[in-house]
């Protein structure tokens, strides 16, 4: 994804996104705790193949990929369908 491209869509989405993964962490996240060099910028969530177990994390200038079948499952329930 080109920066410009990113740079847009984080405009976009970016608040979005972060009050999304809220809702989608729950309840059952309340035990665990941010590390101190967790992200402090917007982070948005992109699952570009919904069999993978890939969720590529954009959050300013980085982009991570994360090997997490269920983190991918629970996106994709969170998201909901048409």
């Amino acid at each position: 994804m080109s920066d410009t491209n990113r740079r847009k869509f984080l405009a976009v989405t970016g608040a979005g996104a972060v009050l999304g993964a809220v809702g989608v962490a729950g309840p059952a996240s309340a035990a665990v705790h941010r590390r101190e060099s967790s992200a402090r910028e917007p982070v948005v969530a992109y699952v570009e193949d919904h069999d993978s177990d890939e969720v590529h994390l954009m959050a300013g200038e980085r982009e991570v990929v994360v090997h997490d079948r269920d983190l991918v499952t629970r996106l994709l329930n969170a998201a909901g369908g048409a």
